[in-house]
């Protein structure tokens, strides 16, 4: 099995929620929780600061297909590289998404079925 090297760390870059009515659940966890929004792409993307974690709401759209409840987002420096550990480690990798200036996706499961996925931000150089 490929190992991670040594002074990286993986880190929850945020944990989400899917969301059918994506005003209602945006006022709903500002409101409610007094949850700080950070950014907002209309009716596929709300993200808050929630005591220096993220935590977001997406659209069906915009979320892995078969979503549902909670989807932990890894963020990593390489989704190829940790994509293959999912891999050799009994995971399943799915789809790849790029978002442009933000980044990129990669779906995957764990081996007992959870969905989730990793984020590997743009190359800022």
């Amino acid at each position: 099995m490929q190992k991670i090297p040594r002074g990286r760390q993986v880190k929850i870059q945020n944990i989400f929620y899917v969301a059918r009515r994506m005003d209602q659940a945006e006022t709903f966890y500002r409101d409610a929780l007094g949850l700080s929004p950070k950014f907002r792409d209309g009716d596929r993307w709300a993200q808050f600061d929630a005591g220096g974690a993220n935590f977001a709401l997406s659209s069906p759209d915009e979320a892995p297909d078969g979503a549902q409840g909670a989807v932990v987002v890894f963020e990593v420096d390489s989704i190829e590289d940790a994509g293959k550990r999912i891999e050799e480690a009994g995971g399943s990798t799915g789809d790849k998404r790029d978002m442009g200036s933000h980044g990129r996706t990669l779906t995957f499961t764990d081996p007992e079925g959870n969905l989730c996925q990793l984020f590997e931000r743009a190359n800022t150089d």
